[in-house]
């Protein structure tokens, strides 16, 4: 958190083409994080392939758990955007209301979707690709001037952690 405001306030975060082009990447590998459950759900389904369909639905239920937390967070720190007061991202301020920075929903949905995922379909290259998908989600968030460096640190971490405890408190219950 020590360095957001330096990060945030570098003339090369400071391009609106690039911001907004970083905005819309987010979003879509955000839909993207979003649709890969309900489409493994479905192709288990489809398909009678039992451990496909529990992916989907613990995809399910660790993005809406994320989803939970990350608004509980907000509604507590209260922290400012990156494009509000020279990117100075005080927390406790009530004229945020609902629109707190900390912690990113884009980053708490794509890593706790990513964790489950990852930990249902063991393979390198599934961890590769859902990681790394996830970590691009974060970066973007960045490079759109929507969220500070900690935001999205926190975001990732704590989604991952969620998304884990999903997938493996559903396997100690077997």
């Amino acid at each position: 958190m020590t360095t957001d405001h330096q990060v945030m306030s570098s003339s090369k975060l400071q391009n609106p083409s690039l911001n907004n082009e970083a905005s819309t990447a987010s979003t879509g590998l955000l839909g993207g994080f979003v649709a890969a459950p309900v489409a493994v759900y479905g192709l288990g389904a489809l398909y009678h392939d039992d451990h496909a369909t529990e992916t989907g639905i613990l995809g399910g239920e660790a993005m809406v758990d994320s989803l939970a937390v990350s608004e509980v967070l907000k509604a507590i720190s209260m922290r400012e955007r990156p494009t509000v007061d020279s990117a100075k991202g005080r927390f406790f301020q009530s004229s945020v209301g609902l629109d707190s920075s900390f912690p990113s929903n884009h980053a708490i949905v794509a890593w706790s979707s990513a964790a489950v995922i990852a930990s249902e379909y063991d393979g390198v290259m599934t961890k590769i690709l859902a990681y790394g998908l996830a970590t691009g989600v974060s970066t973007t968030r960045v490079l759109a001037r929507q969220h500070f460096p900690s935001d999205v640190l926190v975001g990732s971490a704590v989604g991952w952690m969620i998304g884990r405890y999903v997938a493996h408190k559903h396997h100690r219950a077997e």
